[in-house]
């Protein structure tokens, strides 16, 4: 997810999309710990894309 995406959404989606990618990022973590993940790469695109959701966020003036 780019950024420009995120700067064309409003305030509701991008606490949707965080909200999503946080429970992704839960999955992802727990998969890990029991040992089935298998693309270990897609953890730091989560972690990216949170950040990027939460830049863009605090960019609009909303807090999170």
């Amino acid at each position: 997810m780019y950024a420009n995406e995120i700067r064309e959404m409003t305030v509701e989606e991008i606490e949707q999309k965080l909200e999503e990618a946080h429970q992704e990022l839960f999955n992802l973590r727990f998969q890990t710990s029991i040992g089935q993940l298998k693309d270990y790469s897609r953890v730091k695109v989560v972690r990216q894309d949170v950040a990027r959701l939460k830049t863009v966020a605090r960019e609009k003036g909303q807090k999170l």
